[in-house]
């Protein structure tokens, strides 16, 4: 079913729902995932991610836990590697003022809802909800809601799958499943 067909309620099933992790401003792709670690498996790298400016947030967040950033967050270079760490690590979401286009687009690949959201205002600890294909974060340690940036269906039909690879896979399947069926052709005919 996609996103598009469902109703607002099992839309709202969609949220991420978790403890904020708040960092500031030009959160760098080489501080979420630390080049002398690049060599590493996912699990290492992950480990040391943000640990030059949190040296605790690795070993302290937990599944669907939210990221909270400033402006420009993953700016830098385009290493896919940033966005897998916080995906390895479990995070939920990320929320910030606004993201480095290609790490937002990385995110989405990699099955991590990322929204833009200016007016947010959350403290590390505070427990948030995201709802991405409402544009909705709700801060329930403070009762406040904001409104932001919604992910757009067809983006969320990949973030729900797990990203892109798996999309494209469910996607081309009855493809390849058609293809193999008309494939049964001797081989001197032309189809």
């Amino acid at each position: 079913m996609r996103t598009t067909d469902l109703p607002p309620a099992a839309a709202s099933a969609l949220s991420r729902r978790g403890r904020a992790f708040v960092f500031g401003d030009n959160i760098d792709t080489d501080l979420l995932a630390p080049g002398p670690y690049m060599r590493e498996s996912p699990d290492v790298l992950a480990s040391h991610c943000l640990e030059a400016i949190d040296p605790d947030f690795a070993s302290d967040v937990q599944r669907g836990d939210i990221v909270v950033g400033g402006k420009s967050f993953g700016i830098g270079s385009s290493r896919e590697q940033a966005v897998q760490s916080l995906v390895v690590l479990g995070v939920g979401a990320i929320v910030a003022t606004s993201f480095a286009r290609i790490f937002y687009r990385n995110a989405l690949n990699f099955g991590l809802p990322a929204l833009t959201c200016p007016d947010l205002q959350a403290e590390r600890g505070d427990d948030v909800e995201v709802r991405p294909q409402e544009g909705l974060v709700i801060n329930h340690t403070t009762g406040k809601q904001y409104q932001c940036e919604s992910i757009p269906p067809e983006l969320m039909e990949i973030v729900n799958v797990g990203g892109l690879m798996p999309w494209l896979a469910r996607k081309l399947a009855p493809d390849a499943k058609a293809a193999a069926a008309g494939g049964d052709a001797s081989p001197g005919d032309p189809g």
